[in-house]
């Protein structure tokens, strides 16, 4: 059983930045897929960005490219999120992820969950 728990949400305002980070329990940790998803109000959860184990390839949502990155640090089994120039539509509850595997494309299966932290972004 993985534990996920993310921190550094908060409120920040349009075109300012915020790094995530979410602590896994795992010692397995450098073999999982580490990913984000956020959720908007009264939207679906969506995916934004996920990193293969390992030195594996990055990948994220076409809306994130160039604003966001995702890294890991294995020995802390520790995952980021970097967001800059972040817009208020951006505005939702951002879950950290895990998935066993490896994946090749911009999208994941998360067989783990955090409990989510809130992101919010003024206008």
């Amino acid at each position: 059983q993985v534990q996920l728990v993310e921190s550094g949400g908060g409120l920040v305002q349009a075109g300012g930045s915020l790094r995530l980070s979410c602590a896994a329990s795992d010692r397995t940790f450098s073999r999982y897929v580490m990913g984000w998803f956020r959720q908007a109000p009264g939207k679906e959860r969506e995916f934004v960005a996920a990193k293969n184990w390992g030195g594996g390839s990055a990948y994220y949502a076409d809306s994130v490219k160039g604003r966001f990155t995702i890294s890991r640090d294995n020995a802390k089994n520790t995952v980021y999120l970097q967001m800059n120039s972040l817009k208020p539509e951006e505005t939702a509850v951002y879950y950290c992820a895990a998935e066993s595997g490896f994946i090749t494309r911009a999208t994941m299966t998360p067989g783990y969950w955090g409990q989510g932290t809130q992101v919010t972004v003024s206008s």
